[in-house]
């Protein structure tokens, strides 16, 4: 087993200057924690929280941080006749950010990603590029139906947001996520048309609705399609490896540092990951991964990819933060 590797600090000054005093100390927090310890972390994407649930229950513990999903505050839903799985997903879903205010209320971290229903043209799970015609390049053009649509679609979940930003609670916010990908319709068009998606969103919400309360969360493994480290605080990437086989990521998290520009240390962390980390491995290692968040359902919510035993081991590790030990940061 290789020993401790020495790392340099992270950067915990945020992007945007405006950013509220809970933005930065979450990230002063979590740059101080770099090599130190890892944030659990847990996605949720129905109003019942199975996972969380389910951890508790295993573990008797809570994740220090957890994921909400917001794909039901999509405008662009038309999924009714065409398809019961999608409506069952969408119904699920509705309502999640009063778990999230809920969350908040118990000093938790949030992090929010968003399956974005394509502003026009979609049927079904409209995120998905086989299910739209919605070409983002279009959307990037000002004057363009598709643009004036993406725009709407923004300043709609702007004011959805509006009420954290008021309470000053900082979100791990992650738009446009797997940009390296051409699943969703925002990577369909290549990593590049996804920057530059995130840095209009990045702009919008900045400067027109002030939501200083974000910290802006790049996700993608590619360098030449990385945004910039005036826009980004923290770089991720989502991870699955096989079922029950866990490491600290040494690998995956030295190629993810490659895309950062010369001289810079971003916080960084696994976006999505199916199986867990080994956390007796990261102790040792002290690969500074800032969190990890296990994607949701089986994932999350069952031993088909972590065993009980697997969990609670990285759930007792001193190495491991969990809700109970998480300073109060906003």
């Amino acid at each position: 087993m290789r020993g401790k590797m020495e790392f340099p600090k992270k950067n915990a000054v945020p992007c945007n200057l405006a950013a509220q005093s809970g933005v930065r100390n979450v990230m002063e927090y979590l740059a101080e924690l770099s090599g130190k310890g890892i944030v659990t972390g847990q996605h949720t994407q129905t109003r019942e929280q199975r996972e969380l649930i389910y951890i508790e229950e295993v573990t008797a513990k809570k994740p220090a941080l957890c994921g909400f999903e917001l794909l039901s505050y999509s405008q662009n839903i038309h999924c009714e006749l065409w398809d019961k799985e999608c409506q069952k997903e969408v119904d699920e879903n509705r309502g999640t950010l009063e778990n999230a205010m809920e969350w908040a209320k118990l000093g938790g971290l949030l992090t929010m990603t968003w399956h974005w229903f394509s502003p026009m043209y979609g049927i079904g799970k409209s995120f998905f590029t086989e299910n739209t015609t919605f070409d983002a390049t279009l959307a990037l053009k000002e004057g363009t139906l598709e643009h004036k649509a993406l725009v709407s679609d923004m300043d709609k979940m702007a004011k959805e947001l509006l009420i954290f930003c008021e309470k000053g609670i900082p979100i791990l916010f992650r738009p446009f996520h797997e940009a390296e990908g051409k699943w969703f319709w925002w990577g369909a068009k290549g990593g590049q048309v996804a920057r530059d998606l995130y840095c209009m969103l990045y702009n919008r919400f900045t400067t027109v609705y002030e939501l200083n309360n974000l910290i802006w969360v790049w996700n993608s493994p590619v360098p030449k399609d990385y945004p910039g480290d005036n826009v980004v605080d923290v770089l991720t990437r989502d991870l699955y490896p096989p079922a029950h086989i866990h490491t600290d990521l040494a690998k995956e998290y030295q190629e993810l540092h490659c895309v950062l520009e010369c001289g810079q240390e971003k916080l960084m962390a696994v976006g999505e990951i199916g199986t867990l980390p080994s956390i007796v491995a990261l102790s040792q290692s002290h690969i500074p991964w800032s969190w990890y968040m296990t994607w949701s359902n089986e994932f999350g919510g069952s031993d088909k990819f972590t065993s009980e035993e697997a969990l609670r081991e990285f759930y007792n590790c001193e190495y491991a933060v969990t809700l109970n030990k998480l300073p109060r940061l906003y």
